[in-house]
């Protein structure tokens, strides 16, 4: 708790406090009152990016939750030949954004890139430059980056289904697809819930990566909520109106997470281990 408060609460209530200042980050903060508040709440673009961070935390859902459920879901029995698939698939786990960033912005560059003139055709086109194309490119690249994290949390799950029920149920005939959803997807329902609430509460603090590819453009395509408040601080220097975007964005996050354990039930949650 003490941890939790020197790093967590007390910075959140100098943000709250700065957000009703004027700050450009240098000089004595100035009295506003909800001025920024109301700059905030009125201006159009704090909606747009608003939006393009939701279309992102539906987006990356969509994306990596099938995809990690089934990877996970593979490489759980035990075997040689998965345990070395799943050491080089989580590789990409050990890189950092910035760096996958860098990475996929050189792959997908349409001069002397993938994308470009000597690359595949089907690649041949601005996918980072286009209105229209980058906001995919970024849910893809972000998938990649972590669903390795969420395979692993589906593994660990599956691996600790019963495998009597799995022979009970080829027993009575059942085939590979029946037992997948009569047996390993509602017994993995509480590890949807877990990693449904890392990647929808995690796609709040999309920055670094987004950055590196786009800076938010091109225009506000990709201005997520984070990157909207970085610009707005150190870029517009006004501390004030990014202290209330960040507010906003702990708030948001906050509500996120409760509901989705509120409705998950996720706090009644109970052991599905044999004799438990």
């Amino acid at each position: 708790m003490i941890l939790f408060g020197g790093f967590a609460l007390v910075p959140l209530g100098g943000a709250v406090a700065l957000s009703f200042t004027s700050w450009n980050g240098l000089g004595t903060p100035a009295w506003l009152g909800l001025d920024n508040w109301g700059a905030v709440l009125t201006d159009d673009v704090t909606w747009l990016t608003l939006g393009v961070t939701l279309k992102v935390m539906v987006g990356t859902w969509l994306v990596q939750t099938p995809l990690s459920l089934l990877l996970g879901v593979y490489l759980a029995p035990r075997g040689r030949w998965r345990a070395w698939m799943a050491a080089v698939y989580f590789v990409a786990l050990l890189l950092s954004s910035s760096a996958v960033a860098l990475v996929f912005k050189n792959l997908l560059d349409p001069n002397f890139g993938l994308a470009g003139p000597s690359g595949p055709a089907f690649l041949q086109h601005p996918w980072l430059g286009d209105p229209n194309t980058v906001l995919a490119a970024v849910i893809l690249i972000i998938a990649w980056h972590f669903v390795p994290l969420h395979t692993l949390l589906y593994q660990a799950g599956a691996r600790q289904i019963p495998g009597s029920l799995y022979e009970a149920a080829q027993l009575d005939g059942a085939g590979t697809v029946r037992r997948f959803f009569s047996i390993t997807l509602p017994q993995l329902r509480y590890t949807i819930v877990t990693s449904s609430t890392l990647m929808l509460v995690g796609s709040l603090t999309y920055f670094d990566l987004v950055f590196v590819l786009t800076a938010g453009g091109p225009g506000y395509a990709t201005r997520l909520l984070p990157l909207h408040m970085y610009l707005t601080g150190f870029t517009a220097t006004e501390m004030g109106r990014a202290s209330a975007i960040a507010t906003i964005l702990a708030v948001v996050g906050l509500c996120l997470s409760l509901g989705l354990t509120r409705l998950s039930g996720f706090s009644r949650m109970q052991s599905q281990q044999e004799g438990l």
